[in-house]
């Protein structure tokens, strides 16, 4: 069985005891979240797709860990202008395991 869920603006496919990195939400280290936005449910024989049906359905999710991920580097240059800009960034996401998916 699996879901997909939408949270950061942004689309996963998740199923049970699965480890995924999302845009950062608040809570800390072991507080449950629950996603109610659910998009389709797929069991063992049909996939689900009705929104109606899906108002009921729930993801519920268990916070592991809040970090920081891995440095992006941003660099400008405009030829001849000697111009150049080198600037990082480093996005805070929060690490879930999903423990549940309700249909």
């Amino acid at each position: 069985m699996y879901a997909v869920i939408e949270t950061g603006g942004k689309q996963y496919r998740v199923t049970k005891n699965e480890i995924i990195k999302v845009e950062r939400l608040p809570g800390d280290v072991g507080h449950a979240v629950e996603f109610n936005k659910i998009l389709a449910v797929h069991d063992d024989s049909s996939l689900t797709l009705d929104t109606s049906s899906l108002s009921r359905a729930s993801v519920k999710a268990e916070i592991v860990n809040q970090i920081k991920s891995d440095k992006i580097i941003v660099f400008k240059k405009k030829p001849r202008h000697n111009y150049r800009r080198k600037r990082g960034h480093r996005q805070y996401v929060t690490v879930l395991k999903i423990t549940d998916i309700h249909v």
